[in-house]
């Protein structure tokens, strides 16, 4: 089959189509024909030797998440036939003409929306909705910040707040604040140069939140750390939780413990890629049952910036890299 093999990590010319051997499924798997992937940070990371898949396989084959169909059951599979559509995330693997997965891990693609479209559901979608909801607890009437509001995660982080009935502020760059208007945040700001923090405590003063040393944002989703971490908490209301999903900004800040004890905040990590299967089992069921059925009636929807053919994929880095893309960028595998 063909696959896009790293036999070395550097720049989006390492990216190359190789032919590999396909996968055989376990008596638990399903065999997937992946008909579309999609490129994340996480694979860019990957590429440049930053971020190995975990599960330490060989050979290296980047991509977390899939849209096809089920080519064959593994023994002990029930409740999937050959033909069906199916979605999901991994670890690794995507970036290929076929891949296996846990057959409980795997997701029905929503009637409504197109196969070509559905790989750019699971990854983002899952992950926003597992940090402001499961982790950060975030309900109808309260306030969520989410930093990147035009990325995938922040695209559908709007959405998931939106169609819970809560509040969303974003930061985004000058360029995508129509865009994040456009799928139902509350407030647009504007990050850098700008001083979001005022903006932020003046845009919920507006909306008639208290104000005071309480004024803030029951949740903070972010994907930037670094010195965005400082202004995240003077930020957070009162008992509030922050959600560390990503490090785009870098690993490190100094933040005042003091502030910390004194809002009694809570701070989250979390990943993905690295759970347990069980953990991903048990996510992905859950997703299944609160979030998909939202596909069916129109309350959410994959967004998607543009398309590449899978040799085309050195293309679809270049473009991530560059931060130029609204939503998620798809990789057609056949």
């Amino acid at each position: 089959m063909r696959a896009i093999v790293l036999t070395e990590h550097g720049g989006p010319e390492v990216l190359t189509v190789s032919e590999v051997d396909p996968p055989v499924p376990g008596p638990d798997e399903i065999l997937v024909d992946v008909h579309h992937t999609v490129v994340n940070r996480a694979d860019v990371l990957q590429r440049l030797g930053r971020y190995p898949d975990p599960r330490q396989v060989q050979p290296e084959i980047p991509g977390l998440e899939y849209a096809g169909t089920v080519a064959a059951l593994g023994g002990r599979v029930s409740g999937w036939t050959v033909g069906d559509h199916v979605m999901g995330i991994e670890a690794g693997g995507c970036y290929a003409e076929q891949l296996v997965t846990h057959a409980r891990a795997a997701l029905t693609v929503p009637p409504t929306v197109p196969l070509e479209d559905a790989a750019a559901i699971p990854e983002v979608f899952i992950t926003a909705w597992d940090a402001l909801v499961v982790q950060a607890g975030l309900t109808s009437g309260r306030w969520a910040l989410v930093h990147a509001g035009a990325s995938g995660v922040g695209t559908a982080a709007i959405q998931i707040a939106r169609a819970i009935g809560a509040h969303v502020a974003v930061t985004c760059s000058a360029g995508k604040a129509d865009a994040c208007r456009s799928l139902g945040a509350d407030l647009v700001l504007e990050r850098s140069p700008a001083d979001w923090p005022t903006a932020l405590r003046d845009g919920l003063e507006a909306h008639g939140q208290p104000t005071g040393v309480d004024v803030g944002v029951d949740v903070v989703l972010d994907v930037i750390g670094g010195d965005e971490v400082v202004r995240n908490l003077a930020v957070v209301a009162r008992r509030g939780t922050n959600v560390q999903v990503g490090l785009l900004g870098g690993p490190r800040a100094t933040v005042d413990l003091g502030a910390l004890l004194a809002k009694r905040v809570t701070w989250v990590g979390t990943v993905l890629r690295s759970r347990p299967i069980e953990e991903k089992i048990a996510i992905s069921r859950r997703f299944a049952a609160e979030v998909v059925p939202l596909f069916a009636d129109g309350r959410l929807r994959p967004v998607i910036d543009r398309r590449f053919p899978l040799d085309e994929v050195a293309a679809a880095h270049r473009l991530m890299e560059a931060d130029a893309n609204v939503g998620k960028l798809v990789l057609d595998v056949r």
